[in-house]
């Protein structure tokens, strides 16, 4: 089998990328120096790549496997099979304007004031398929100028007919765009701090993103990489359920050991077994870690001897299992 061709991001989902595939019971060397880091499976073949590209590059078979932001998925409209959401790089696009703007609370709001002043909206965004998209789908937008597209405005092409909503290609620093030159912009945010700190506020949000496991189409339709592919899967799934986990075992005794049971929420059936002490059992489980808490004054009440493990991984195997049998 060729090795499977898996592409992970630079950039702002690197860090937590390397870590989730360390928990994964990968180890990767070199990315300090090289796009072609060294990992210990050798059916995989890694490289380093900018995440809008990953999705491009995975739906067109030059990758068979990747990492990269829901956000870059919708960008690209890239053909990719979003295999997990590997739940970190959580952000959200949002639409901001300059905070002095008072009056303008909402897209539509922006767009019937600068119709009634006579002015050209300009928008700046890395995100000119996702923007163009978002401001044809205004109602009053649609309500002005009908079904045309707004210009979108590059270094090497422009498109659209509508003139009087531009939308210009960012390359960065989207924030430090207004109100020299641009209105509006559309530009992700995690925590706000960046709108803040250049006196802005967001006044729409259009989507969330998080960074997800994606997979060529095709390259899923060859058993061997298919099966290979749903290894990766598993192994970083169970990092992403892991962290949601708590892995418990304690002692009960026996006349208690049906009420500890019947509070327990599992993973599956608990594991009990008999202790050398008569009348005594060990209970080893798995729980999730939100319901921890709640749990704990039953298990005070009715068990001893609690010992708590956070789970590395946890595999639920059997969730892939029947595609890697159905080819």
């Amino acid at each position: 089998m060729d090795k499977i061709k898996f592409a992970i991001p630079a950039g702002s989902l690197a860090k937590e990328t390397f870590e989730i595939l360390e928990n994964a019971g990968y180890t990767i060397s070199g990315q300090e120096r090289t796009y072609r880091p060294s990992i210990n499976d050798p059916e995989i073949e890694l490289k380093i790549l900018r995440p809008q590209e990953i999705p491009i590059f995975v739906g067109e078979g030059l990758q068979d496997v990747g990492i990269t932001g829901l956000d870059w998925i919708r960008e690209t409209r890239a053909q990719v099979e979003v295999l997990s959401d590997l739940e970190y790089g959580r952000v959200k696009a949002v639409v901001a304007v300059p905070k002095p703007w008072a009056t303008i609370n909402s897209f539509s709001d922006l767009l019937e004031n600068f119709k009634r002043e006579g002015k050209d909206v300009r928008i700046s965004t890395e995100y000119l398929n996702t923007a163009t998209e978002y401001v044809k789908a205004n109602p009053i937008y649609r309500e002005f100028y009908n079904n045309l597209d707004p210009l979108m405005v590059t270094p090497w092409w422009r498109r659209g007919r509508n003139s009087k909503v531009n939308i210009f290609l960012s390359f960065g620093a989207t924030e430090a765009k207004p109100p020299e030159n641009a209105d509006v912009i559309i530009d992700l945010v995690e925590t706000g701090t960046t709108l803040e700190q250049n006196n802005l506020k967001a006044i729409e949000t259009i989507m969330e993103s998080t960074a997800v496991l994606i997979a060529n189409k095709k390259t899923l339709r060859v058993q061997q990489k298919r099966e290979k592919i749903y290894d990766i899967l598993n192994m970083l799934k169970g990092v992403v359920d892991g962290r949601k986990k708590l892995h418990i075992f304690l002692n009960v005794k026996k006349k208690n050991l049906q009420k500890l049971l019947n509070s327990l929420p599992a993973l599956k059936k608990p594991t009990i077994s008999p202790l050398s002490s008569e009348g005594w059992y060990s209970v080893n489980t798995v729980i999730d870690r939100d319901y921890f808490l709640r749990l704990l004054p039953t298990l005070r009440r009715l068990a001893q001897g609690l010992v708590v493990y956070e789970p590395r991984q946890v595999l639920a195997l059997e969730e892939t299992a029947g595609e890697k049998k159905s080819g």
